[in-house]
């Protein structure tokens, strides 16, 4: 092909050509490859002298299995001649990522057809006569050679970390503050309970939906936009000038935080391959998902005593907003897979969870008996009904029922819901010891539950390393036992108990087996899933948590206050005898949190199979080798 049919251009010119793309390229670059943009496509090539990878933004566009350019500056370009040296190269293109080879320059001719008439009108103006075709070979998805040059997995399990970090924080770092944001916004007592119940609310009731959109839609992109969302909420609830206001934000954060906490493990999953790799990424996601609750508690009482309740709605605007930028550089990005969001399906589940998580939150404040728990509870029990028998029924259902024939899941499943009604129950009921029996501070409290975050990071630690050598049954049960031993210790207080003596050994004991837990059960329920079920799976781990607190916060706060109710029959309700019976009360609600963790005992050692989990080790051992 003759030179005379490109651009022809001197050396100085080439130069300075060369220096104005280093300043274009980088803006350029932003748009180019998006799904929104058909005409400039990334090519990432490999240097032919230094051996990096380049990227460079091109007019293109896709034809007959195989990518079309103009060669503008004929077959001197540099990125050309690296394509030629390499026989291949990665196009960016819509979104996706294709590897493409085989090159070969065409006249005009043969590339007209690939391009709408106003650019084949451009290329007759310029004099641009050749182009480069490029074969797509197959595409992938996470494995392309420019993923692996440029992802680093340790940033991808930093954003994946603060990410969880952050909106498993928003669970209990508000309590603390509650009643400096009813002074400041003229909260009435009984809807005071709507700051916390939003949040929950909407963050239990959308996690399935969440989790099958990231599925369907791509994992990164939703990571992305729950984040997003999650902190457009945050910024929203800091300004918030009146109580409903705040409530619609902390509802807003929820649906944020049910997009990003299934896709978030399910991220994490795509990122590291079964075996080291994965087992040590999982103890880092464990640790912060065990230890949130404690660390919300912690922050919340530093935040409210020494800046403003404002602020800790606002300090998660700045994390919202760097985890969303670095995240698709940092996260693979893995497409959608092809298939329609069940609407029934997801109408009756989200109805159903809601009404649940509400049920359950208004039953720990007004009792079981009361008319409208009795009514939202057995709401959400049709709801949920008629989702299963539509789950069944459906040809692409939203939680498909068949992950539920993996009985080591199964089994993960129904410890992770035991554990996180433990967990959940546990904080919120010793928090009011700790502060109406003992007469810590909001702030003192906080710190109180230091250990149970540092506890639960080396639990987390310790099992990540050792579930590859003897698989994840033997932590699961034994956290959950251990969990249990420290709950039925805890049971032991008094009301002239001491910090020292009577909580922070139960809370060790505790939190080593929650960190145990975590990561085992994490590890049972992602292995081994498919591609298209990694989000639904992810979700349904968090529902059983997110459900399981709701469960334990009910259940425990409703037995500690009947309980202290019945002490205080007939007995003069002076400042000692209060003690005695809510300490009767908490001590009751930990024996239940200690059941709870024992029944989890239970589900370990009967549901999980030793030989299955030996299979598991054997594979992902094979995998890292």
């Amino acid at each position: 092909m003759k030179s005379q049919h490109t651009i022809q251009i001197g050396p100085r010119a080439r130069r300075v050509i060369r220096l104005a793309a280093r300043f274009v390229n980088p803006l350029v670059l932003l748009v180019a490859g998006r799904r929104w943009m058909p005409i400039v496509g990334v090519l990432h090539h490999r240097g032919r002298r230094t051996g990096r990878v380049y990227a460079s933004p091109l007019g293109m566009r896709p034809y007959a299995g195989a990518f079309v350019m103009p060669l503008t500056f004929s077959e001197r370009a540099g990125w050309y001649q690296n394509v030629l040296a390499a026989g291949g190269a990665v196009v960016t293109y819509g979104g996706r990522q294709h590897e493409v080879t085989s090159p070969e320059v065409i006249d005009f001719a043969a590339a007209a057809p690939a391009f709408p008439r106003y650019e084949r009108l451009q290329f007759r103006a310029l004099g641009i006569n050749q182009f480069l075709r490029l074969t797509t070979s197959r595409e992938k998805e996470d494995s392309m050679f420019i993923d692996n040059s440029r992802r680093s997995p340790g940033l991808a399990l930093a954003v994946i970390a603060v990410a969880q970090l952050m909106v498993v924080l928003d669970v209990a770092i508000v309590n603390v503050a509650l009643p400096s944001i009813q002074h400041a916004l003229k909260f009435s007592s009984t809807d005071l309970e709507w700051v916390v119940n939003a949040y929950t609310i909407a963050f239990g009731g959308l996690l399935l939906l969440g989790g099958r959109a990231g599925d369907l839609f791509g994992r990164r992109r939703m990571f992305v936009f729950g984040t997003l969302l999650f902190t457009a909420g945050s910024l929203a609830g800091g300004l918030a000038a009146t109580s409903t206001a705040l409530i619609v934000a902390r509802a807003f954060q929820g649906a944020g935080a049910a997009v990003v906490a299934p896709t978030a493990l399910s991220l994490l999953a795509g990122t590291f391959a079964e075996g080291p790799a994965r087992n040590r990424a999982l103890g880092v996601y464990s640790a912060v998902s065990a230890s949130g609750g404690a660390l919300g508690l912690l922050l919340g009482g530093v935040i409210t005593n020494y800046f403003s309740w404002r602020w800790i709605l606002f300090v998660n605007v700045p994390v919202g907003i760097a985890l969303a930028l670095v995240a698709p550089r940092a996260l693979n990005a893995a497409r959608g897979h092809r298939g329609r969001l069940d609407l029934p399906g997801a109408a009756a589940v989200t109805a159903g969870a809601t009404l649940l998580v509400y049920g359950l939150s208004r039953a720990a404040v007004h009792g079981w008996d009361d008319a409208m728990t009795v009514a939202t509870l057995g709401g959400a029990l049709a709801l949920l009904l008629a989702f299963l028998l539509i789950e069944a029924l459906s040809r692409q259902p939203l939680m498909p029922l068949q992950i539920f024939k993996n009985r080591n899941r199964s089994g993960a499943y129904a410890l992770s819901l035991a554990t996180g009604a433990a967990l959940s129950g546990t904080l919120f009921t010793l928090t009011l010891f700790l502060q109406n029996v003992l007469g810590l501070t909001p702030l003192q409290a906080g710190f109180a539950f230091l250990p149970t975050a540092l506890g639960v990071a080396v639990g987390a630690g310790v099992t990540s390393r050792l579930a590859g050598r003897i698989g994840p049954r033997l932590p699961m049960a034994a956290g959950a036992l251990m969990a249990a031993a420290g709950l039925f210790w805890l049971s032991a207080i008094t009301d002239h108990a001491s910090y020292v003596a009577s909580v922070l050994g139960p809370l060790v004991v505790l939190a080593l087996g929650l960190g145990q837990v975590f990561v085992s059960t994490s590890m049972t329920a992602i292995a081994h899933v498919r591609p298209d079920e990694s989000g639904i799976v992810s979700a349904v781990l968090n529902v059983g948590r997110q459900l399981g607190g709701s469960i334990g916060i009910a259940l425990m706060g409703t037995l500690a206050t009947a309980i202290a109710r019945d002490q205080l029959i007939g007995v003069r309700p002076t400042r000692a005898a209060v003690d005695v019976a809510l300490t009767h009360g908490f001590s009751a609600s930990f024996q239940l949190a200690g059941l709870i963790a024992l029944a989890g005992f239970c589900a370990a050692i009967v549901a999980v199979r030793r030989r299955r989990v030996e299979a598991i080790v054997e594979v992902a051992e094979a995998e890292a080798a």
